[in-house]
């Protein structure tokens, strides 16, 4: 079954809607931002799991939980494959967003297919801002997508500039084209621009990325892609590594995703992968159901 043409023969839900102007977690081992050597480690919640990290650690030597679709709460469950919001999901500790955008009137409305997902793209900017006010010490890397409308890249691009000037969020972003380190990132959403004439890092350019994204594999045929996938990242460092968990092939996202998650949690809790770093980005569905993200952020070098 190909998921695309399941979301494709959905009844289309329209993006009406005006852009909006505008958990706890849980404590791993932490000192403040811009640790020093030798200064002594606090406890601090997985909401600043980054300030254990030196500013000059590149960021394709992280480990990163991120979600995919991220904002995909809608639609039945051949479409959702999230069930918290885009700030929610920032305090448990993800780091990696997947906004999928559909350009309509000017605006990016954020879909799953044909759904729209009662979000913005200015509810995205909103929470990741605060977020970023009030844990200066953290970094999101944010993947652009466009989804469900076939603009040209040239006006999807002229709506991503009205956002970055005519509504004021270039201070926000981090454009620059190279991967920065932890440190030049801090406190700014990375774009990796998933169209061609965005700015930032280019996403899936095979100089930068290695990726793991086979999202038809059913899930006895996808753990092994993503064992594979950290170990490759563990045996050849370099370039940004993404491996994905996600997959919808024969069942819903979240069905696959109960499979998944546990067998990817005990791996990475297992002694093959004890003091493994730098495994890249780990984009997930509904990662909180597992605490997978908590497993992930142990895996960086000091957290």
């Amino acid at each position: 079954m190909d998921r695309r043409g399941i979301l494709k023969g959905m009844a289309a839900v329209s993006a009406a809607g005006v852009l909006a102007g505008a958990g706890s977690g849980q404590s791993v081992a932490a000192p403040a931002a811009g640790r020093a050597a030798g200064r002594p480690r606090r406890a601090a919640s997985v909401q600043d799991w980054m300030s254990a990290l030196p500013d000059g650690t590149a960021v394709q030597r992280l480990s990163i939980p991120g979600t995919h679709d991220s904002g995909a709460r809608y639609g039945g469950p051949w479409v959702v494959c999230q069930n918290t919001t885009i700030a929610q999901q920032l305090d448990s500790g993800i780091r990696f967003l997947d906004v999928r955008c559909r350009a309509i009137d000017s605006v990016f409305a954020i879909h799953h297919g044909a759904f729209y997902q009662n979000l913005m793209f200015g509810d995205v900017l909103v929470a990741c801002r605060a977020f970023l006010q009030a844990h200066p010490s953290e970094t999101v890397l944010m993947r652009v997508k466009q989804e469900y409308s076939e603009e040209s890249a040239a006006e999807f691009r002229r709506i991503f500039d009205i956002y970055l000037d005519g509504k004021g969020w270039r201070s926000l972003f981090r454009l620059d084209g190279t991967l920065p380190s932890l440190g030049q990132a801090r406190g700014k959403v990375v774009l990796l621009g998933d169209s061609d004439g965005l700015p930032g890092v280019r996403y899936a350019d095979p100089r930068v990325f290695d990726i793991q994204d086979d999202y038809m594999a059913e899930p006895l045929r996808k753990y092994p892609l993503i064992e594979g996938q950290f170990r490759k990242a563990v045996r050849e460092p370099g370039k940004l590594f993404m491996n994905y968990v996600s997959t919808a092939a024969l069942l819903p996202p979240r069905s696959n995703a109960d499979r998944l998650n546990p067998q990817v949690k005990n791996f990475l809790n297992g002694a093959e992968a004890r003091g493994w770093t730098g495994l890249g980005i780990v984009p997930m569905d509904f990662p909180n159901e597992a605490g997978l993200a908590e497993t992930l952020i142990r895996h960086n070098t000091g957290v």
